[in-house]
This record gives structure tokens, C-alpha cells and sequence, in this order.
């Protein structure tokens, strides 16, 4: 008796309204259903970059616990509306935005003065009320991140005065759910159907985070296929010419970068580790897409393979 093993389908797109998209994966074997599902949720909600307030500053406001006359609102609940903005941050350098405020009126999230690497996707979010007499000005810090990252680990160093951390939110992501069902393949009744929810704040599409988590997952597991070899001291020591040859056949998509990076890169014609090796970190800082950051990872995912970039370490 042959055994065959069936493949499931490519994502199905079943419906796309808005910030929100339904999908659907056909033929997966019996229980991976609820296997591949559970893990796409997971790397949705944790592994998709975003952008978020991390730091503010008022003039002449000390504390999240002040108050601004002539404000409607309390400090601390302005706070809470600046961290529903939704950015996006183009490039993985932190960015600073400011605002000048003067009542009366309402001020939103329009009202900012923005660089060109960040876009705000809600310039209608209410931030505060002013009267006549009211005024102040700020600047707030955008920083690209992962998940849920509190105000004590963004502040490892110490904050200036008048400078307010706040925790944050990257993530781009507002619910994922999934749910399994039977269908038919063949003679069995017994394989799976994924249906996978998603809702997103509108910086990233539905699909767009379901394509990426995919990517994250492949990439992830493409990185522990295999042993590693253990060898002998003195042959760690005298690695060969012929190894290093090796080494620099290696594609980009191997190389267990973010998928962002690895597509950067590829975008910019780079296709193997030996071409990424002739470029120089500041060559590579001129890519759309890559910063300091994804520099450092780039290096990092070289030196795996005994490469560096082009001036490293002269």
C-alpha cells in the first residue's frame, strides 16, 4: 500500500470588510488543523512589528499625575488617548512628533507635526478639550516594537526630567480567533478546515499579518532543520577556506532573518550571503527598510556562517 501525504490548500480569502478578513486553509491532515492554527495565532499576536508612544514630554508638566488648566482632561487621561493613535513607522529608527495646542476647541490626533517616516492611520482620535485660556506643547517618541512591552524594560536607562515613559502596545493586531471543522479528502471524512479570523487596527491589512506570520513560522522552522555537528576542538579552531565557500552559498531566505529584513534585502537584488558579505553596514542603512537594528541582526545571522560584513572588525 503507497502512502501519500496530502498537502493543504493556499490561504482562501472568505470575506474582507475593513480592517477586518476571514481565511480559509483547505486538505490539512487530521489534528493539524488545530496545530497549525494555534500557531499562527500565537506569532500573529506576538511577532508582528508595530509602532507605539513610548515616551512624552510636556512643558512645564512633571508627572503622568498633573493637570493642565484649562484642560478638560487630566494628563494621565490624554496619555491614554495618545496610546489609542495607531502609527506607522517606516524604518526601525525611533522618530519624534510634536504638537502645539491652544484652546478653545478640540485637539486630535491630526493635529501632530509629523516627520516623513511616520503616518498616522486615526487622525481623528479625540486626545483632549481645551478652553479659551488653555495651552501646551509636547513631544512624544515612536518606536517600532513586538507585543506588549512595559515601561520598565523600555527604560532601561534612566528617563530625563519631565520625561514620561509609557507602556506600549506594537502590537498591530486587535483579535485573531480560528475555528476547525471536518471535510472530506478523497475517501475521508476526517481532515481539516482552518478558518482563521483576524481584526487589525488598520496600520497593517488582515492578510498582510496572516502572510507574515506564515513567513515568521517558515522561517523559524527552516532554522532548525538538521543537527548541528559536534566536532573536535582543534577542527572548530581551523576552519577551512572550503567551509567558508560553503558557508557564503547560503540564501538570504536562509538566513533566519524577520521577514522584513529578508524581503528588504532581496528587494535590493541581494540573493545569497556571499553578496550580502560585500556590503558594508553603512551600504546596507541606505535600503529602504533597514536601520541600525537590522543591521545588528544581519551581522549576528553572518556570523553564524563565518561572515562579516564588508569593513567589519578593520
Amino acid at each position: 500500500m503507497e502512502y501519500h501525504i496530502t498537502l493543504p490548500s493556499k490561504p482562501r480569502v472568505v470575506s474582507e470588510e475593513g480592517m477586518q478578513g476571514v481565511y480559509e486553509i483547505d486538505s490539512l491532515y487530521p489534528g493539524y488543523g488545530h496545530t497549525l492554527g494555534n500557531s499562527l495565532r500565537r506569532i500573529i499576536l506576538s511577532s508582528l512589528p508595530g509602532a507605539a508612544v513610548t515616551r512624552v514630554k510636556i512643558e512645564g508638566v512633571p508627572h503622568e499625575f498633573a493637570t493642565i488648566d484649562g484642560m478638560r482632561e487630566t494628563v494621565m487621561e490624554m496619555l491614554l488617548n495618545m496610546k489609542r493613535v495607531h502609527f506607522v513607522l517606516h524604518g526601525d529608527e525611533p522618530q519624534t512628533i510634536s504638537l502645539s495646542a491652544k484652546g478653545p476647541g478640540a485637539v486630535a490626533a491630526k493635529d501632530f507635526t509629523l516627520p516623513s517616516q511616520v503616518e498616522i492611520m486615526n487622525p481623528g482620535q479625540h486626545l483632549a478639550d481645551l478652553s479659551g485660556k488653555a495651552a501646551f506643547e509636547l513631544e512624544a517618541t515612536i518606536e517600532r516594537g513586538l507585543g506588549y512591552v512595559p515601561r520598565e524594560v523600555l527604560t532601561k536607562d534612566k528617563v530625563d526630567i519631565g520625561t514620561i515613559a509609557l507602556d506600549a502596545t506594537f502590537t498591530p493586531i486587535r483579535r485573531v480567533n480560528y475555528e476547525v471543522e471536518n471535510m472530506r479528502v478523497g475517501d475521508r471524512t476526517d481532515f481539516n478546515r482552518l478558518r482563521i479570523f483576524i481584526e487589525t487596527n488598520g496600520t497593517i491589512a488582515p492578510r498582510q499579518s496572516l502572510e507574515q506570520a506564515i513567513e515568521t513560522m517558515i522561517h523559524q522552522l527552516r532554522a532548525v532543520i538538521g543537527f548541528q555537528e559536534s566536532a573536535p576542538a582543534e577542527e572548530k579552531t581551523g576552519e577551512t577556506e572550503e567551509g567558508a565557500v560553503e558557508a557564503a552559498k547560503v540564501k538570504i531566505a536562509d538566513l533566519g532573518l524577520a521577514p522584513r529584513i529578508a524581503s528588504a534585502l532581496e528587494g535590493a537584488g541581494i540573493k545569497s550571503a556571499a553578496g550580502l558579505a560585500r556590503k558594508s553596514a553603512d551600504a546596507l542603512m541606505e535600503l529602504e527598510g533597514i536601520g541600525e537594528k537590522a543591521v545588528e541582526e544581519i551581522s549576528e545571522a553572518l556570523a553564524g556562517y563565518g561572515l562579516t560584513l564588508k569593513g567589519a572588525g578593520e
